[in-house]
């Protein structure tokens, strides 16, 4: 759905008051200490898995591009509205050995992480997390990322860019997506660090409303636009290396 530039810029501002605590920079290193080869966002991301039992759990996952979860090292950003109490955390996780904390699903353009490590790093640190996770009311589901047409429609990209002092600001960008066959594709090139970040969609609802989607996330640019891992593969996908 294409919206009008007001109201694109309404649900931008909306996103970012829902959701800015969904999202984390990451930085891919070769040595502790380096400046980086390559930046990213990852995000935290809910889903509901039934139980043997019957019960229903929450299972969290740190989701992201596959392409920026290569590296030797890794660094996660803690934003300081992410933690908990004020000053305790650090600036950042360093991780040795980086690609072996990722389950790796290169065919969806996808790499996930149990978050169950990260809440036990900030425990025996003596902080904790505040998060705004992607949920699973917010994830699109298999038939909205099948209604999305050939149409260029709105599309927004939660995210932490670079600036020029290497800080990790936190960003909306305004875009456009269309079909591409089998796929969703952002139709423009978008700024360093938004590779692996959430991307948003709209539909209208049969009561007229407005419903948003995380559609999924940011692969790497090719042909001046970028692919979008979507829901329906990530579920999938999550679902076959889990057992769910």
């Amino acid at each position: 759905m294409l919206l009008d530039p007001e109201t694109e810029n309404d649900i931008a501002s909306e996103l970012c008051k829902l959701l800015g605590r969904a999202i984390l920079p990451v930085g891919q290193l070769d040595r502790p200490g380096d400046t980086g080869r390559g930046f990213g966002t990852v995000f935290f991301f809910t889903e509901l898995v039934t139980a043997t039992d019957g019960r229903q759990l929450v299972r969290e996952y740190l989701l992201t591009a596959d392409a920026i979860t290569r590296a030797p090292y890794g660094e996660i950003g803690l934003r300081p509205s992410m933690t908990e109490p004020a000053g305790a955390a650090s600036d950042r996780i360093l991780l040795a050995d980086f690609a072996a904390q990722w389950v790796h699903l290169p065919e969806v353009g996808l790499a996930a992480m149990l978050a169950k490590g990260l809440h036990e790093h900030a425990e025996g640190r003596g902080w904790r997390w505040r998060t705004q996770p992607v949920t699973e009311a917010v994830a699109a589901s298999s038939d909205a990322v099948a209604r999305i047409g050939n149409a260029p429609a709105s599309a927004f990209v939660l995210a932490l860019g670079v600036a020029e002092d290497g800080s990790r600001p936190l960003e909306v960008a305004i875009e456009r997506l269309v079909r591409d066959g089998d796929d969703i594709r952002i139709t423009t090139e978008l700024p360093a660090g938004y590779v692996g970040a959430p991307v948003f969609g709209v539909e209208e609802t049969a009561g007229g409303d407005l419903a948003v989607h995380c559609l999924g996330l940011v692969r790497p640019g090719e042909g001046g636009g970028h692919r979008i891992a979507t829901f329906d593969r990530i579920r999938a996908a999550l679902a076959a290396v889990s057992g769910a």
